[in-house]
């Protein structure tokens, strides 16, 4: 009878260790590519503030649909609202829309500089009305665009 202590030893599996497994460690990085990764973000950030502050500085103009009325086929109304700087004349182009969404008006709004006094926010949010003639029974009105005419120059 053969005890186990008479047996051969039986060898161990093939070594296992968490850097076989998973990897030696990994390197640390040198001290000119951590430089070099901090001057390229030195020069994202500079570039960002830069791009912000001139983009500040641009005039602009926004504006918001308030609301629409059709008097007959041959006419509606389109009431809106424009943000701009009160100094400023700014062009906005109104259309009317039938059911299949098909231009049936269609016009240019001149709208001048604002007093200051002239709204809460000193003159920089003014409300407007433009009728605009239709070629047929219109469903609703929108702004199509606003524009600065001296900035096309």
């Amino acid at each position: 009878m053969v005890t186990s202590e008479d047996q051969p030893a039986t060898s161990a599996p093939a070594s296992t260790t968490l850097a076989n497994r998973y990897g030696g460690q990994k390197r640390a990085l040198s001290r000119k590519a951590k430089r070099n990764i901090g001057i390229a973000a030195l020069a994202a950030g500079i570039g960002f503030m830069a791009w912000i502050s001139t983009s500040l500085n641009t005039e602009t103009v926004t504006f918001k649909d308030i609301g629409y009325s059709t008097t007959d086929a041959t006419q509606a109304e389109i009431d809106f609202q424009v943000t701009k700087d009160p100094d400023t004349g700014v062009k906005c182009a109104v259309k009317a829309l039938d059911s299949k969404f098909a231009v049936v008006g269609w016009k240019v709004v001149d709208i001048g500089p604002n007093p200051a006094d002239a709204t809460a926010d000193g003159g920089r949010t003014t409300v407007h009305r433009a009728v605009v003639r239709t070629e047929s029974l219109s469903v609703s009105g929108v702004v199509d665009s606003c524009w600065i005419p001296d900035a096309d120059k």
